[in-house]
């Protein structure tokens, strides 16, 4: 915003008491100018986090359309899956061409030495778009995590365009990286604990209930009690903008609150398709004439665990 400058007079006349009165104008002006620190989810652009084995159409096309319609840029990076080398036609693309999208980079390395030089960036320079594919997200980890690709990605969502991942390309996106360890998946704290944090304060699990999963973040809650948990479903997405997401696809998202119980006791609850939630606030709501939180769900703080 352009700060309002207090008309003065010419250098010769100011006093000691104009010069103040303009010091204190121009912090009230700073005092007021809205925050843009990221509170939970990012201060600009879109985030998508699927829960794996993503395969409705209308959730590709929406962050195509988040990324600004088919003709603009779209990187995506499949490195979770582990393989050497991803040459252009790897098939993870097929589902935004069916939605649509007409430019789109296959990106990939495991060598952050990599990740740091111009050559391997320039793609995300122009992306309006980015999707992380599933497998391990420990290895989207080691290969991005600090580096410029990390820089890049933010600057993705710092222009007003759109960040999403399914699986692991799930994961990746909490603060917490929930299931990284590198020796198995289901060890829920691993060797590796760091994600790219576009959700502060987040620790996001995936394939939650085609998997039995919905009991494994509770661990991780009442370990780190800060911790807001998300599982999500498979086939299943949340659509982030701002502190606040809308559930999409055919399953539910599972919040874990250690702030919230049910009215039965129970430690988490579920969000169905078209529910919202304020990350920030921690609040639920389900659609109605107006937007009615959701019902049962008591600021109760969880029993001690045994």
């Amino acid at each position: 915003m352009n700060a309002i400058r207090p008309l003065r007079p010419p250098l010769p006349l100011r006093t000691a008491a104009t010069a103040c009165l303009t010091a204190i104008a121009a912090a009230t002006v700073l005092a007021i100018a809205p925050a843009s620190a990221q509170q939970v989810g990012p201060a600009n652009g879109s985030l998508i986090v699927a829960g794996g084995a993503l395969s409705d159409p209308a959730v590709f096309a929406r962050f195509v359309d988040l990324a600004g319609g088919p003709s603009a840029p779209i990187v995506i990076i499949p490195t979770a899956g582990g393989g050497e080398e991803y040459d252009q036609y790897f098939r993870g693309r097929r589902p935004f061409e069916a939605a649509g999208a007409r430019d789109i980079t296959i990106l990939h390395t495991t060598d952050p030495d990599v990740a740091n030089t111009d050559a391997f960036v320039e793609p995300l320079l122009d992306a309006r778009g980015v999707w992380f594919t599933g497998g391990r997200q420990w290895r989207l980890a080691d290969s991005y995590l600090d580096t410029r690709v990390h820089d890049a990605l933010w600057a993705v969502l710092d222009r007003g365009g759109v960040i999403g991942g399914s699986s692991a390309g799930a994961s990746i996106q909490g603060s917490y990286l929930v299931r990284g360890d590198t020796r198995t998946n289901t060890i829920m704290m691993g060797d590796h604990e760091v994600g790219l944090g576009f959700l502060k304060g987040v620790g996001i699990d995936q394939h939650l209930l085609r998997r039995n999963r919905q009991f494994d973040l509770i661990e991780v809650i009442r370990a780190k009690p800060e911790l807001l948990g998300i599982g999500i479903d498979e086939n299943t997405a949340i659509v982030v903008q701002g502190d606040r997401f809308e559930v999409v696809g055919e399953s539910y998202t599972v919040i874990y609150d250690a702030n919230a119980t049910l009215d039965s006791g129970g430690l988490f609850y579920f969000l169905a398709p078209g529910d919202r939630f304020n990350m920030a606030t921690r609040e639920a709501f389900r659609p109605s004439r107006g937007e009615g939180q959701l019902d049962r769900v008591t600021g109760t703080p969880w029993p001690p665990g045994r």
